[in-house]
Parts: structure tokens; sequence; C-alpha cells
């Protein structure tokens, strides 16, 4: 599934990774005269490289016309390109699975980093070189380890240099996807990260062939092996002179270039043999240990899922795995209902009665909900709507909630400004045990208050209320006459949203996370309710804060409105005042009433102009926390 921009360039990269692989194996299998370890290292190359890895292939191995191999990689650039393409066919392969086995057993990136390592300088060690190489190298198994010691490591040490640092950084960025072998973006960031470090290991390993350390290319000839011939040593004048073509014996005639012949020693000073170790493991060293300065090498695959976080979040070293976790997008992979476009929240909801308690079943999930007829988020949603259903109530009823999570992650739920048991009150891991995934929790109780409140997530609510777990308690007073009356009543719920490439972040006041859209009761302008009215009606609106944000100045024109009612408390009537804006902070609650005076489009908004737009973007004259009020004669 595309997630990101990002993932039509990796899909691509992948595709055209497997199709230069298959085009590889199939020429070096069935037409190139090259040695069977070298032939698999091109495969294994390209596989990881893409299409670098075929230009490689073809500039560099693929013999141009019959009988000429030999001559065609005989340049030393190209037996450099042959030896690192073996370095990095054995290194990066058991880096690779290294890397899948840390990421399932949940450790660290700086253990990862190590073990990767290790694996990777084993792997092409004792099984690449020593191994794979000892009928061409000639002698036991025990001294092939010995004599490609010292190569193998500076070659690993360069290779890894290059390619850690750029692991690092894509995996630990704000693409968290990438660190886990189950999501394409790892395969991509691997094969990113040994294109570099093949480019870094390259002028290190034509260092390492000219000084007859390393060996290059190959050519295998059936002919020679079916006529028995075992060659002398051919010298290239190409090759300035060096170890030429060497022709070791074997099943079949191999051509080696700048391969070592056996007792030849190589063309190497142990000074300089130790300075190129020593600076090969000063860029191993940086490599690793620089990107630690900027990112938290603490955190594992594990501890931080498959997170995308918001682009502009500030991470340091000291950023834990909670906080992504918590900022992260909402998965589209997860969501289980597209509710239709013309969907809308903030729905009665209409009990069953058992014994005299009024009951309501609550399932939260993961839904697609339209805040534009062009603009979806995936949000958490209470029985598929954002606002969840409304709760119609009565002074002294028995309700009951059975609330089942259907969530990737643990919630609870608490009415906000309610009393009631402390038991039902919801406030995660303080009153209660979250609702775990597929688990059902039964919130009970007697409604003794009255008035305009809300319920709302309690287990991650920065995250949760901010994906749409809210909805409105609407409470009748016993005594009706006890509240001013008003023809027509309309609940308003305050949200605010961040939406990019695709993706819901929980918006929030912190750096990459503030908001770019805004709703009331789930919709935003030109697609919120447009009320209709006529001229001497009035209208309570129930103001909510369900947002978690910003302080919103809700603005009437056509005349001011009437205050009646704070945070559920009916004011005195000497205490009701006259304003044309009300500022509704996160959890407060405002009764208004508006008398329309006079016909026309009369709108309600916010007075942030930010907040009445789309993304910036005015839509029909506003947009965002904008509603229109037709008001007829």
């Amino acid at each position: 599934m595309i997630l990101q921009p990002i993932d039509y360039v990796v899909y691509l990269w992948l595709a055209v990774a497997l199709v230069s692989a298959a085009y590889v194996a199939y020429d070096q299998f069935r037409h190139n005269p090259e040695a069977t370890v070298m032939k698999w290292g091109f495969v294994l190359v390209t596989l990881y490289l893409g299409p670098i890895g075929l230009l490689l292939y073809v500039l560099a191995d693929k013999e141009p016309r019959p009988n000429t191999h030999e001559a065609f990689v005989a340049p030393l650039w190209k037996q450099g390109v042959g030896s690192t393409v073996h370095c990095v066919a054995g290194d990066a392969t058991g880096i690779i699975l290294a890397a899948i086995a840390t990421a399932v057993l949940g450790l660290p990136m700086w253990a990862d980093l190590l073990i990767e390592y290790v694996a990777g300088f084993l792997f092409g060690l004792l099984i690449f070189q020593a191994l794979f190489m000892r009928a061409i190298m000639g002698g036991t198994y025990a001294e092939n380890v010995r004599r490609s010691f010292l190569p193998e490591l500076v070659s690993m040490n360069a290779m890894m240099s290059g390619m850690a640092p750029v692991m690092i950084t894509l995996m630990m960025g704000r693409d968290m996807r990438a660190m886990w072998p189950g999501e394409p973006l790892f395969w991509f960031v691997m094969s990113m990260g040994l294109i570099v470090g093949f480019a870094i290991a390259y002028p290190v390993n034509v260092w390492l062939v000219a000084r007859k350390l390393k060996h290059g290319l190959m050519t295998v000839r059936g002919d020679q092996s079916r006529s028995g011939k075992q060659g002398t040593a051919d010298t290239n004048s190409d090759m300035g002179g060096m170890a030429g073509m060497a022709e070791i014996g074997g099943s079949a005639g191999v051509h080696a270039g700048h391969e070592e012949k056996p007792g030849t020693p190589p063309l190497v000073t142990r000074a300089q043999l130790a300075a190129v170790t020593v600076f090969t493991l000063l860029m191993l060293v940086a490599g690793m240990y620089g990107p630690a300065i900027f990112f938290n090498l603490r955190l594992s695959a594990e501890s931080v899922g498959r997170s995308i976080m918001p682009p502009g979040m500030i991470t340091t070293t000291e950023t834990p795995a909670d906080a992504m976790r918590d900022m992260a997008a909402a998965d589209p992979r997860l969501v289980s209902y597209h509710a239709p476009a013309a969907a809308r929240g903030d729905q009665p909801l209409t009990p069953r009665m058992e014994n005299g308690v009024k009951v309501f079943d609550f399932e939260a999930s993961v839904i697609q909900w339209n805040i534009l007829p062009n603009k979806t988020v995936t949000a958490y949603a209470i029985n598929g709507q954002v606002p969840g259903p409304r709760l119609d109530l009565t002074q002294g009823d028995r309700i009951r909630i059975d609330y089942t999570n259907h969530l990737p992650e643990s919630t609870s739920m608490h009415g906000h400004g309610l009393i009631v048991p402390n038991a039902m009150d919801g406030p995660a891991n303080i009153t209660q045990r979250p609702i775990a995934p597929g688990e059902t929790f039964v919130y009970e109780f007697t409604v003794g208050q009255s008035g305009t409140y809300f319920y709302h997530s309690h287990d991650k609510p920065d995250r949760q209320q901010a994906f749409g777990l809210y909805g409105a308690l609407i409470i009748q007073p016993r005594d009706t006459t006890a509240e001013p009356h008003a023809d027509l009543e309309y609940v308003i719920q305050l949200q605010e949203w961040l939406n990019r490439d695709g993706l819901t972040y929980p918006a929030m006041l912190m750096e990459g996370a503030l908001p770019n859209y805004f709703t009331i009761n789930g919709k935003a302008y030109p697609a919120t309710d447009t009320l209709h009215m006529h001229v001497g009606q009035t209208m309570k609106f129930r103001f909510i804060g369900t947002n978690n944000n910003f302080i919103h100045p809700m603005h009437m024109h056509g005349g001011p409105f009437t205050v009646i009612a704070r945070d559920g408390v009916v004011l005195a009537p000497a205490a009701r005042f006259d304003a044309d804006v009300i500022n509704v902070g996160p959890g407060q609650r405002y009764d208004v009433i508006w008398r329309a005076r006079e016909p026309g489009k009369w709108i309600m908004h916010c007075h942030i102009p930010h907040h009445t737009l789309n993304n910036n973007v005015e839509t029909n004259g506003a947009g965002g926390l904008t509603l229109l009020v037709e008001v007829e004669p």
C-alpha cells in the first residue's frame, strides 16, 4: 500500500533491482566466462544495488565478444570493481541477515550495528573468501582465512563506514518503517546504504588489487578444462607490470586478474598495510559513531513499530520510542471502515433498556473519514463516526456503556466534567487498566448533573482525542423550566487535524505537529452543516472544546448571543452576558442563545483567520471552523 510519496520510488526501485538481477543471472550463467563465485557475486550485488549493479556488470565484466573476456576485464579499474563486488556480495549478505535477526529479536540500533559488522565480516571472510575462493587461492582453508583476514578487514571497514551512516539516517528519520524487514522501505534503505558503501570501498579495493592483496575479475574457459591444460601466468601490459593475468589451477582454466601467484609476496610494505588498516578503522568509527550524535541508537525496530512521524518533528538522542509512537501517523492499512463522504458525526445513539438501565454500545476502530468531499483523514472513531455518537440523557438516568476496543493500541474513556465513582472516571493506568485491543470495559453510573458535557479518550488523549475519540453528552435537567428556552438547538464540537501527503498525524502544539485543518462536528467548511432559521427564532448553540490545542474565539455575525451556561452549569440571570465572541478552550463548554434578527446568510467562525482555512486555502469564501446560518424572513 502506498503510504508516502517515497513509496512509488521504493516499489519502482525494487522492481528494477529484481529485473536487473534476473538479467545478470541469466547472462552470467549462460554466456559469461566468469568464475562461479564472481557470477554469484554480481547477481547478489545487482540484487542489492539494482540498476547500478547491472551497469557495473555490463561495463566491467560482461564479455563484449567471444573470447575477449581476458582482455576486456584486464584494466585495473575493472579489477577493482570485481574485488569490490566480491566484498559487497559476501559482507552485505551477512549484514542483511544480521539486520533481519536483530529486528526480530528487538535489539537496539547500537547492538544492531555491531552485530551487522561482525556478521558481515565473518560471512565475507569465512564463506565468500576462504571457502568459495579456496580452489582459486590454493592452500588449506585455514591458510586462506589467514591470508584473507587483513584485506577483508580493510575492505569491510571501508564499506561499513559508508553504509552505516546512511542506514542510521534513513532508518531513524521520520519514517520508521525502514527499520522493519517486512516493509519494502527496509530493503530500499539497505540498498541505498550498500550503494554508498560500495562507492567508499571501491578505491580501497583498487589499492588492494594493485598491491596483489585481493583478486579481481577472472575468466573460466570450459575448453581449457576439457583439454586439461594448466597454463602459465600471462603478463598484461595494461596492468603496469603488476600481477598480470595469473592462471591458477582448478577444474577449469582460470585467469585471475591481479591475483598473487602461489608463493608470490604482495607488493606492499608493512607500514603501508598498517596505515591503510588504521585509516579504514578510523573511517569505520566515524561512520558508526557520527550518527549517534543526532539519533537515539537505543531504539529498536520493535520499540518504534512502523511509526511515521510528522514532517518537521525534531528528534534528538533523548527522544524516546514512546514519544515517536505517540506522534506517529495513524496507519491507513488498519482502516476497517470507509465512511461515506456524506456521513455525519454527532448522531444521537438510541440505547437499549436492561432492568431500567440505558445501555449504549461503543466500538472504537480505525476508519477513513471525509472532513471535506475531497479530503479524507484516518481517524479513530466510535461507532464509525467523528465525533462519536451523541448521548442524549436526562438527569437521574442510570447508564451503562459497553466499550469495545478495535484499535491497534489500548484506550479508555472519560466523561469530562461528570461526577462519577472513581472506578468509572477513565484515566488509564490511574483508575483503571487500559482497555487492550480486542477487550471490552463496562462503564456504569448514575447521571447526577445536567448540561453540556462530553466524553473522550483518557489513554494517550493527545493522540487518540486528536484522531476523533470524543463525543457529546447532553443531559437535560429533571426540571426543564430551569434553563432559558430556545426554539432550536445545535451542538458544536471543535477539533484540529494534521494531514499531509495522505497521512493523518495527531495535531499538537509542538514542532512539526501544528494542525492544517479544523473541523466543526468532524467537517470543515464548506462541508459543515448549514443551519436554517426564521427571523425572530432563537438557537441554543452548545460549544464544546473537544479540541486539544488552541483557544478558539468563536464569533457570530448578525448580532450578539447571550451566554447562559458555562461548563455545564447554568448561569444565574444576573451573571448572563451578551457577546459576539466567546473563547472556547480545550475542555470548556459554553451554552449561548442567538436570536435571528435579520434575514440573510450569517456565519459563525473562529476569529483566528488561519483556523478558517483548509490547509491555508479559502474554499467558497472560508474554510475550517466556519458555520453558515441562513435566516429567512
